[in-house]
């Protein structure tokens, strides 16, 4: 690769290379910095990512318990490093250095913030948790550009968030790249801690995110919903799960007619997958699981603007997520039952295409106008959704999926927006959020938005209603569509497609996100181990 090439690798990364060969040179701007050498002379072998508790008043930086004793086995050198270099430990921030240990080739010392910080009510987050997978991804992806086959993480006392970071670090979607320039992804392994339960934890809920990465970075036409249902398959059915993939035919006979109103539009063939995870009595009530799988999203004739529209092949977030979650709930063995209704299909504009203004009769015998075409999350789940109530009689209802811009406009990628008409509910899902770091806000479910998409003479409900707040309407009118169960409905329009403003530093730049796989995860462990009451 060329010097360009390289230092355009590196700025990829918020990195920088090592110009000359003095032993501390100080050139970068980046967060990890190198050190002992060129960046590029020291390819290959094992690393390890050690975390660095931030200097506070009276007292410098130190190392991590698991530092420590690593510093103690080369007698004091990296404590000498760290004096030398002048590493503060501010969050995210540190060097490489090679050369000081002979079984590990590269040793990144990374920032981890102030020592003991825990959960903050204002931000609704646990900060100390954040703050490790902060540190063990950009750890882990300094010594991945050094091409690092092995990698070792520091627990920084959390070792299953050390694993998320790590491995949603060093994870991208390549598949249609030239192999040449693919990037190695490292082997990863805790280091300094006997906890192996919760670092494997960690690691199947990176993996799920990957997953969903996975599914919704791919191009429209290497993700149709055809292979995304081969793609379930594949991911599902080793884990024994069962996975149902229904078709043109079945669809029509179980008159799933918003679906099918906007998958006519589209020569691709629509899927409907039934996912049933049973890890509990089978007699107990599942939760039921339903997500957009729009794998092109154009707006159809409503046609969406011609820059930007490739990022709508991420509209099967909703889909991608919670197949994603049924994947890591099986690898965790959850003592719960789960349904999952996943429709997939494309909206295109074509002589076949549904028009503005058509309506279009539902299962529970409401009539629906489509309005805007370019807002079909709500067309397209409402009688799958309808049909999993009627069939599987759920305990609980959750809807995951981009509906509206409304939300990217209200909170961007700080959070997903969530609905719903349980408090206890909300509190769950604010509760995993605050967990994961992936975190929620809710939103207002009032009648207001009800009268915006029910109050009209010719019909019981418009998809798009009258006015501004897109997202409160979208879920308005999804609320209809639950009369007697308790529900959730997240949008993940800001979270769940391209990453741009306010980058996540584990996640990469310019990709999907996978976003809120581990939340919803967490969602589901906490509703099948719920905390005793004290």
């Amino acid at each position: 690769m060329s010097l360009r090439g390289q230092m355009l690798l590196m700025r990829g990364y918020g990195l920088t290379g090592c110009w000359g060969r003095a032993l501390f040179n100080k050139i970068g701007l980046g967060p990890v910095r190198y050190a002992g050498g060129c960046a590029d002379a020291q390819k290959g072998g094992k690393g390890l990512i050690l975390g660095l508790y931030e200097k506070e008043s009276g007292k410098g930086p130190r190392l991590t318990p698991a530092g420590e004793k690593f510093d103690d086995r080369v007698q004091g050198k990296l404590t000498e490093l760290i004096s030398e270099t002048k590493i503060t430990g501010r969050l995210g921030r540190g060097k490489v250095f090679n050369n000081v240990d002979p079984e590990f080739r590269s040793i990144c010392i990374v920032g981890v913030g102030l020592e003991g910080i825990a959960f903050n009510e204002l931000e609704m987050l646990d900060e100390g948790m954040e703050n490790v997978r902060v540190a063990a991804g950009i750890g882990a992806r300094s010594l991945q550009s050094l091409n690092c086959i092995e990698v070792h993480v520091d627990n920084m006392d959390y070792p299953e968030q050390a694993a998320e970071g790590a491995s949603l670090a060093v994870w991208r979607y390549e598949e249609n790249l030239a192999k040449k320039y693919r990037h190695v992804i490292p082997k990863l392994e805790l280091y300094g801690s006997p906890d192996m339960d919760s670092w494997t934890r960690g690691l199947f809920k990176a993996e799920a995110q990957n997953l969903a990465r996975r599914l919704c970075d791919a191009p429209a036409n290497c993700m149709t919903p055809t292979i995304f249902a081969q793609a379930a398959v594949d991911a599902l059915c080793p884990c024994g799960i069962t996975v149902e993939v229904r078709t043109m035919e079945w669809i029509e006979q179980q008159h799933l007619n918003s679906f099918l109103m906007i998958a006519k539009g589209s020569c691709e063939p629509p899927v409907l997958l039934e996912v049933a995870y049973c890890g509990t009595a089978p007699e107990d009530k599942p939760i039921l699981l339903v997500g957009q799988g729009l794998t092109f999203n154009s707006g159809g004739i409503n046609l969406r603007p011609c820059d930007g529209m490739d990022e709508f092949r991420g509209d099967l977030t909703g889909a991608a997520s919670i197949l994603a979650a049924m994947r890591a709930a099986a690898a965790l063995s959850l003592p719960i039952n789960i349904t999952a209704i996943l429709p997939l299909c494309e909206n295109l504009p074509s002589g076949m295409s549904c028009k503005p203004g058509d309506v279009v009769t539902l299962l529970n015998a409401k009539s629906m106008a489509v309005r805007n075409i370019s807002r079909t999350g709500v067309v397209v789940i409402a009688d799958p959704m309808l049909y999993g109530q009627l069939t599987y009689k759920p305990r609980l209802v959750v809807d995951v999926g981009s509906m509206c811009k409304g939300v990217k406009k209200a909170v961007g990628g700080g959070a997903t927006g969530i609905w719903s008409n349980s408090h206890y509910i909300w509190k769950q899902f604010q509760r995993a959020g605050s967990l994961t770091g992936d975190r929620l806000w809710r939103f207002p479910l009032w009648r207001y938005y009800k009268d915006r998409v029910a109050d009209h003479l010719s019909y019981d409900l418009a998809n798009d209603g009258d006015g501004h707040a897109s997202s409160c309407l979208a879920a308005a009118v999804l609320h209809e569509l639950v009369p007697c169960s308790d529900w959730a409905h997240l949008d993940t329009y800001g979270t769940g497609l391209l990453s741009t403003y306010g980058l996540i530093p584990y996640l990469a730049a310019g990709r999907m996100t996978g976003r809120p796989t581990r939340t919803v995860v967490q969602f589901l462990y906490q509703m099948a181990c719920p905390e005793q009451p004290k």
